[in-house]
């Protein structure tokens, strides 16, 4: 089964996919989806849903697990965040993937041991348990976490 990682951000999509064979998982594949600030609100989320339709339609994932939205304290970040989420789900929608919601402390949880792990934690754990594979960034690291917290929590 192939598990499609989705960290959404409006500057910054990380997308990874991890391959679950009982408790065995392989990386497969990885990435990041800028967009430019520049350019207008309902392009930028075009392209974010362009960009994930692109890799759900090269990779044909099985499911979709996307972390949880955190509110922060600038209510225009979380709106923003919010709309970057909504056009990742929405390419999900598209290619009919069944999509798992995880808060982001369950999946430090599931892939460190503790919730409150920092992203340093989170990265050196992801080089022990996908061994070999080159990590395209934070935000691709941040999304192969979560698709390996969904091989973890999500009942097969």
């Amino acid at each position: 089964m192939l598990v499609l990682g989705l960290d959404p951000s409006l500057s910054c999509t990380g997308w990874g996919i991890v391959r679950v064979e009982g408790l065995r998982l392989t990386h497969i594949a990885n990435g990041q989806v800028a967009t430019d600030a520049k350019v207008p609100m309902a392009d930028r989320l075009n392209h974010l849903y362009d960009a994930i339709a692109a890799v759900i339609a090269a990779y044909e994932p099985d499911r979709a697990a996307v972390e949880e939205v955190f509110l922060n304290k600038n209510p225009q970040s979380t709106l923003k965040l919010a709309q970057a989420r909504g056009a990742v789900l929405a390419a999900c929608g598209r290619a009919e993937l069944p999509v798992s919601e995880h808060a982001a402390r369950l999946v430090k949880k599931a892939v460190v041991g503790t919730g409150g792990a920092e992203k340093a934690q989170v990265q050196a754990m992801l080089k022990v348990l996908l061994p070999g594979a080159k990590i395209e960034g934070a935000d691709a690291a941040d999304a192969l976490a979560v698709a390996i917290a969904d091989a973890h929590l999500t009942p097969r």
